[in-house]
């Protein structure tokens, strides 16, 4: 099959020149041949192999798809592996696979071009933890039969409560006796044990079995029976424990810090009771959950339909301890304390005896200031069963009768809304004394002395006898001054009629007259009304010059509190305007003559009243009582359907462009997050509800994507749900393939919360069931001879789908004596048929017969039938 065409050269080829050979192959058969071209050059003798090979193809394909580790929660896992092929010709490939573990493998044969390389995708779906170790088998042209090996492992998404300093799970907190008012804080880790991202949010369970809110545990049976109506009180967990952070985001194998902290308050009681009896005892349960991850159990509806809850959700519980004691600080002799009568001057002392009444916490106390009385101590702490002397003394600084309020501080740690972490010092609880007191004067003997003959500043009428020590000379000298025309007193002729605002100078204000005065200020006598001399000091007043200055920065300061009034005022101004200047009020103002109509609330349809919201607080948490009350507001309603399936109004584009935090996506439920259609049939239409209910105040925007074949007739895919409303999207299964069927959709929120949902169906062939494989006829008791024989065989469809059926009878040599009616037909739908089968007797004819019976597109089934025949002598 080679040959070979040359021109020998005749002469010696020279330098730089060639010589040129071809060689041609024409197989004639398909088989591999090997050849030599031997070359003489000169002396020497080179040999040219030569290699005459068939084209086929060369393909390759991995050994392993690793999946790695995977979470189980429903999601299809896809791994791609790749078939080449190195050969010259187009190679065929197939791949079988009969494992345990539910595979979808696309495509399972083809053809992959010279130089080309095929992708195979193999889909793996995480329901159900354990691990992966599957063979599936691929035959590649020219290469026989390859096992390729499917490894992983699907592990539970775990969350655990880790202590910080032991690193060792936690189940229980205990926060240990506080007192009312007060907080202590704990930290723990939360730590995502699993390979993947794990979103989750704090709920506090204030519902849970065993879970008790201010309840004595330590009281007796009957006493804890009579104080029920404290335990069945409406009671905002919320308020009493505080988790920072409350939502978040762990990575895999990562740890978060949280801080708990327990607030305990107390709680008025439907009776009166000692206070310092009332103690209460608090255990709660903290789950964290993960967000999304709300399936299997469903909750029947009042309207038949089912939601999803969280009853099966991942999640970690933790309880959490406490108890909240009251102050229990008594004093003796009592509250009130009585110092009797003191004069000026003195002090009167009180000893008390304050003591510590309980029996777990000590008492930090502060005496707050107060007039006329001093404590010693001020503050001070007291141990448990412990008691302290305070001396409280009374000094009062001016006569009467006292009777005031000592207020005593209790000082303890409290929560920093900003800062949980931070716990600060502050006064949390008071309690109240009162200290009762009498101030009198001494009385003191006036003795007169004969006046000398000067005239004091202070004298009787005649001047005659001062008394001493009656009070003590002012530093200063005395003015009194009044407007002149108040007085008339010996006011001089000429000087009645003056109508000026001078000012009145009494006789002994001569020394201050000395003192500096105002220039443009007159002064007449008291008596005679004549203008008196006023001097005014160069040294002290001010000059010309200085009165204009002061004038004038008293004015600049004036003229600048003006503007800056001015400007606020036009600030206000524009603000109102702003306030009212929209479509519906047109800027006008109601204190501008319009009347607002009275509204009440019985104008309003109770549909359209506003609901009691979640708090938007970051630190608030979620309670189960909170998130079961709006559960029920929602699903209460009708089921709204065919909503609006974009967001057309500004506001529903304004909150379905929002970005949901993890409490608020919590509050919305999808599902069920597996849909089980079980057993249907193939060729067959079957429904199931995806129910979506909104727990929030504000607009969603659901959007479900959907690639699988069998589940195109879903719609509608796209959903805009209103607050507090409860709606559901038909979900179509329609598939031709028979066996199980593990396929996936995904569904955003607001185009940007992704989430997803199970299918899960076993495909099965149609089929019809028959009551019996055999068939005895015998005749009826009481007949004629020569009658027919019959007798009815059910035909029975346990699957989804109507079968349509055909009885044809297997003959042989001779003709069946046996007829079965109908001969066709359906059979809907879970029901059954009864088909007649009749024996006609006769003189040869056979006793045995068969019929075999044909479903359209499913099963064939044989029927024998036998005809016993009785004869009687």
């Amino acid at each position: 099959q080679f040959k070979l065409i040359v021109e020998n050269p005749e002469k010696p080829i020279a330098s730089g020149l060639q010589v040129k050979a071809v060689v041609e192959y024409t197989p004639n058969r398909a088989e591999d041949l090997r050849d030599k071209l031997i070359l003489l050059v000169d002396d020497d003798i080179v040999d040219v192999p030569l290699l005459g090979l068939i084209p086929y193809c060369r393909l390759e394909i991995e050994s392993e798809i690793d999946f790695g580790e995977m979470i189980a929660n429903n999601k299809l896992i896809t791994k791609e592996i790749g078939i080449s092929n190195c050969g010259s010709t187009s190679g065929v490939f197939r791949i079988s696979y009969d494992g345990v573990v539910l595979l979808n493998i696309k495509p399972t044969r083809g053809v992959v071009k010279p130089g080309a390389v095929r992708t195979i995708k193999v889909d793996i779906c995480t329901d159900a933890p354990g691990v992966i170790k599957e063979v599936m088998k691929v035959e590649l042209e020219g290469r026989g039969c390859t096992e390729v090996w499917i490894r992983g492992v699907v592990v539970e998404q775990v969350l655990k409560v880790l202590g910080v300093s032991c690193g060792k799970v936690l189940k229980c907190v205990n926060f240990g006796p506080l007192y009312f008012g007060t907080s202590k804080t704990e930290q723990i880790n939360l730590y995502n044990e699993s390979p993947e991202c794990m979103d989750w949010v704090a709920v506090l369970e204030d519902n849970a079995i065993g879970g008790e809110m201010g309840t004595d545990l330590q009281g007796s049976t009957e006493a804890v029976l009579q104080d029920l109506s404290l335990k069945n009180r409406d009671v905002d967990v919320s308020t009493l424990i505080l988790c920072v952070p409350n939502q978040g985001t762990l990575l895999p194998y990562e740890k978060s810090l949280i801080t708990l902290c327990f607030s305990p308050k107390k709680f008025e009681r439907d009776f009166e009771v000692n206070d310092s009896s009332l103690v209460q005892d608090y255990v709660l349960f903290l789950r964290f959950e993960t967000v999304g991850k709300r399936d299997g159990c469903l909750q029947t509806l009042s309207d038949g339909a089912t939601a999803s809850t969280r009853s099966h959700s991942r999640h970690v519980d933790l309880a959490l301890m406490g108890s909240g004691f009251p102050v229990m600080l008594s004093f003796k002799p009592g509250t009130v304390i009585d110092f009797k009568e003191c004069y000026l001057g003195e002090q009167t002392q009180v000893v008390c005896t304050m003591k510590n009444e309980s029996e777990f916490l000590p008492v930090t106390f502060s005496f707050r200031r107060t007039a006329h009385f001093n404590i010693s101590p001020e503050r001070g702490k007291l141990n448990k069963k412990s008691e302290k002397k305070v001396k409280f003394s009374f000094s009062p600084r001016q006569i009467g009768t006292f009777e005031m309020k000592q207020i005593i501080d209790i000082i303890g740690t409290g929560v920093d809304k900003t800062n949980v972490d931070l716990l600060k010092t502050k006064s949390f609880h008071q309690i109240y004394l009162t200290l009762l007191g009498v101030c009198k004067s001494k009385r003191k003997s006036i003795l007169f002395t004969i006046n000398p003959g000067l005239t004091p500043l202070v004298s009787n009428a005649t001047g005659q006898f001062v008394a001493r020590g009656t009070g003590q000379l002012l530093d200063t000298a005395p003015v009194a001054i009044l407007k002149s025309a108040q007085t008339q007193i010996h006011t001089h002729r000429k000087n009645r009629n003056c109508k000026d605002d001078a000012l009145i100078a009494f006789p002994n204000d001569r020394a201050a007259s000395l003192r500096p005065s105002e220039w443009n200020k007159k002064y007449r006598t008291i008596f005679t009304k004549t203008e008196r001399y006023n001097y005014i000091d160069p040294d002290f007043a001010y000059t010309h010059s200085e009165r204009l200055a002061r004038a004038e920065c008293k004015k600049y300061y004036t003229d600048f509190v003006s503007r800056l009034r001015q400007r606020r005022l036009a600030k206000e101004a524009a603000r109102q305007f702003h306030i009212y200047n929209n479509p519906v009020s047109i800027g006008i103002k109601p204190a501008e003559g319009l009347k607002s109509p009275s509204i009440s609330i019985a104008d309003f349809p109770k549909e359209n009243l506003q609901h009691e919201m979640l708090p938007s607080d970051d630190n608030c948490m979620l309670t189960s009582r909170k998130l079961a009350a709006i559960a029920a507001k929602s699903t209460n309603k009708g089921v709204w359907s065919w909503l609006s399936p974009m967001p057309f109004s500004t506001k529903e584009k304004e909150d379905c462009s929002l970005t949901l935090t993890h409490k608020q996506l919590h509050q919305i439920f999808i599902g069920p997050s597996t849909i089980d259609f079980g057993d249907v049939c193939v060729y067959s239409t079957t429904t199931k509800e995806l129910h979506i209910i909104n727990n929030l105040s504000v607009h969603i925007w659901i959007q479900i994507e959907i690639e699988v074949a069998e589940l195109h007739e879903t719609s509608p895919l796209s959903q805009v749900v209103p607050p507090l409303t409860k709606t559901h999207i038909p979900v179509v299964f329609e598939t031709s393939t028979v066996g199980m069927f593990k396929r996936s959709f995904s569904y955003k929120i607001n185009n940007q919360h992704l989430g997803h949902v199970l299918v899960v169906a076993n495909a099965m062939p149609i089929e019809l069931q028959l009551s019996t494989r055999e068939l005895i006829l015998t005749p009826v008791p009481g007949c004629l001879a020569g009658t027919e024989f019959r007798r009815t065989v059910r035909l029975c469809n346990p699957r989804n789908h109507p079968a349509a059926f055909t009885w044809r009878p297997v003959t042989g040599d001779r003709k069946s004596a046996f007829t079965i009616k109908p001969t066709r037909g359906f059979v809907e739908a879970y029901s059954d048929l009864e088909c007649e089968v009749v024996w006609h007797p006769g003189f040869y004819t056979p006793e045995k017969g068969e019929f075999t019976l044909c479903v359209r597109k499913g099963n064939s089934v044989n029927l024998k039938c036998f005809a016993k025949v009785t004869i009687h002598v």
